[in-house]
């Protein structure tokens, strides 16, 4: 063999020696790969269900009327006022139950809020002292000294169906006793501050309960009384 014959082959076999060492490095890196190889997938962990963070437990709303261990439950789950409670009420003609005061000087602040719980009554505010009449007549049910009520009294109407209900006295009036007959207008006690009222503010707290079947002096549907004097003047 001619000299020139074995340098081309030496360099022809250098040359395939070399592109094959170059086709194991690109497939070993991934550079190139056989057209019938799937391409390598990448998986990625399952994300865990989403909670949402926690929270603080949700409280229970207190009762519409917190009693203190002295004071007697006073609101029933029976149905709202209605306006038959109204048609019923309205002819009596209620005499607003601080001597002195008229429709005039009344606000109606049954559905504010005390803390936690609604009002369901009407402060009438007036000197300490100043007379608290009877705004029908009827018999007194009970004289009752609470925490927040202070000297109390509920006064049935002839028909046992409603309570009207004086709160924060001063005193009751001479002669006041359980049992003892009303006539409207007839003084039952004094503007006071008795109770939860606050000292610098004397006040009548008055209201009217709906009975329930039980006739309990404790018990009863609050009714507002604010518009059966609303139309007076």
């Amino acid at each position: 063999m001619k000299g020139g014959s074995r340098a081309a082959l030496a360099f022809y076999a250098g040359f395939c020696l070399g592109a094959l060492a170059l086709y194991a490095v690109l497939v070993w890196s991934g550079a190139l790969r056989s057209p019938a190889s799937p391409p390598t997938a990448t998986f990625l962990p399952e994300p865990p269900p989403f909670t949402f963070p926690p929270g603080p437990a949700p409280q229970t709303p207190p009762p519409l009327d917190v009693q203190s261990p002295t004071e007697p439950p006073r609101s029933l789950t029976y149905a709202p006022a209605d306006l038959a409670d109204f048609d019923r009420l309205r002819p009596r003609a209620l005499a607003v139950p601080v001597q002195g005061k008229t429709a005039r000087d009344i606000q109606d602040n049954f559905a504010e809020m005390r803390g936690a719980r609604a009002h369901e009554a009407i402060d009438i505010l007036a000197p300490r002292g100043t007379p608290v009449v009877a705004v029908a007549e009827g018999t007194v049910k009970k004289l009752f000294k609470s925490d927040r009520g202070g000297l109390t009294v509920y006064q049935f109407d002839p028909e046992d169906a409603y309570s009207y209900y004086y709160a924060h006295l001063d005193r009751y009036a001479d002669g006041l006793a359980e049992g003892k007959r009303l006539a409207k207008g007839d003084v039952v006690g004094y503007v006071g501050t008795s109770g939860n009222a606050p000292a610098n503010t004397p006040h009548l707290h008055f209201t009217i309960f709906r009975l329930g079947p039980e006739k309990h002096w404790w018990e009863g549907t609050p009714i507002n009384p604010y518009p059966l004097w609303a139309f007076e003047e």
